[in-house]
């Protein structure tokens, strides 16, 4: 992305508000403040089920194939259908379809309790279960993401807002592993479900409680397939959007597997229990705050693509080392460098196309963002499943490290092109200002 020269930096409105209100400044957006609280307290609840979810599955099976099984069976509904999604999202009110699948979410938590409490649970329930709330994630993903922009009133905190967001999604996966250890080991897996359920009612509650956010929806006329074109034409035919979601998807691929080897690797090669999966777990969450926070902490975004392929290095390294440690104590110094690699190049992607994209095509272009993050993942979930059965886990986070690294440079290599493209946009939107250099390309 372009340097930061002094005479390019941000200017007018935007300086202004980049230069004050600090690391909390999107918080000055009453809807934001409230998607805040009520998604920070849900996000907790989230992470303990998902904790809980591995375990059982592990406890029921002992198997590291069926935990990839699980994780593809969540997440494939997203490959499926989130470009459809992100139509909707783009044709249809965004908060609406919030409250609806905020609700579903609920109910799918409370089914996983009544069954775990009535112990007649089996694999193929979680796999059902799971599934369904794939389907509900491919429209909340799009709709949330697309849905900051309208919560913040002041568009210079977009960046601030989004940074906010990853450090609330990752101050949970602090608290919600080392909860749901504790809870699964004193009263297991039935009550983290509950106390996720019931979680959902916080977001709920801040969604109805919002006023006068700005209105989505424009439906063209267009047929779905036509606009599904559209979204599909502008992600691939703009390198800076292509590059970074094709980063983002082997990221997903390639190395986000290792949450799922997490359960075999406190097990087997740390011989813990539940404890010792969410000391890894909230580890890894320490390292991903303090990667959003350095990205809540920036006053532009200018810069970020130079930052990108460092973090996604550092993802690649650090897991490359935490596939080698045989001791709790390592292992616990090194997650934190994964945990804060894979955030600073998630929300820093995020970032930069929130920040590119045409507000008429967000939903779409934040359907493939989906797809590239959550779509992608069961592929590596199942792919991370097969090769660990044969390899064991910390030959497949090697792996998964390896390939990170390669894809670092490989973007590294792309920069000067995606400078040029997205250098003129930043212009125009009064991210940066015009150069003597600028006026004479654009005139010739």
């Amino acid at each position: 992305m372009p340097d930061e020269p002094a005479a390019s930096r941000p200017v007018g409105p935007l300086r202004a508000a980049n230069a004050s209100g600090g690391v909390l400044r999107a918080l000055r957006s009453r809807n934001f403040r409230l998607y805040f609280g009520g998604q920070s307290l849900s996000l907790v609840g989230t992470w303990i089920t998902r904790i809980a979810t591995s375990w059982l599955v592990y406890r029921l099976t002992g198997s590291l194939l069926l935990l990839g099984i699980v994780g593809f069976f969540s997440q494939i509904p997203t490959l499926l259908l989130a470009p459809f999604a992100g139509v909707l999202v783009d044709r249809w009110d965004r908060h609406r379809m919030l409250v609806i699948t905020q609700t579903l979410s609920m109910l799918q938590s409370a089914a996983l309790a009544w069954l775990t409490f009535a112990g007649v649970i089996s694999v193929t329930d979680i796999l059902v279960l799971q599934f369904a709330q794939g389907v509900i994630n491919a429209f909340d993903t799009p709709a949330r993401q697309a849905f900051v922009v309208q919560m913040v009133t002041e568009p210079a905190d977009l960046a601030n807002a989004i940074a906010l967001n990853s450090t609330m999604v990752n101050g949970s996966r602090i608290l919600g592993p080392t909860i749901s250890g504790l809870i699964i080991a004193a009263a297991g897996e039935g009550w983290c479900f509950t106390i996720d359920a019931i979680s959902y009612l916080a977001v709920i509650g801040s969604l109805l409680a919002m006023r006068d956010w700005r209105p989505s929806g424009d439906h063209s006329g267009a047929s779905m397939i036509d606009e599904l074109k559209a979204g599909f034409a502008y992600v691939s035919g703009f390198q800076p959007v292509r590059t970074a979601l094709l980063l983002l998807a082997l990221l997903s691929i390639m190395g986000m597997p290792y949450t799922v080897l997490m359960p075999a690797v406190a097990s087997r090669v740390l011989h813990g229990g539940a404890h010792t999966l969410g000391f890894l777990m909230t580890s890894s969450g320490l390292g991903a705050v303090s990667g959003a926070l350095y990205l809540a902490s920036r006053r532009s975004v200018v810069g970020l693509g130079r930052v990108i392929p460092i973090a996604c290095a550092l993802f690649g390294v650090g897991l490359v080392a935490f596939s080698f440690s045989h001791a709790l104590w390592l292992s616990l110094s090194i997650l934190p460098v994964v945990g804060g690699g894979f955030m600073i190049s998630l929300a820093s992607t995020n970032t930069i196309i929130q920040t590119v994209v045409d507000d008429r095509l967000r939903g779409r272009v934040m359907a493939f963002f989906a797809m590239a993050f959550l779509g992608t993942a069961p592929i590596g979930s199942l792919l991370s499943g097969v090769i660990a059965d044969r390899i064991g886990a910390p030959g497949t986070i090697r792996l998964g490290g390896l390939a990170c690294i390669a894809g670092a440079i490989w973007f590294a290599a792309q920069l000067p092109a995606i400078g040029r493209l997205v250098r003129p946009i930043y212009i125009e939107r009064g991210i940066l200002t015009a150069t003597p250099t600028d006026a004479a390309v654009k005139s010739s």
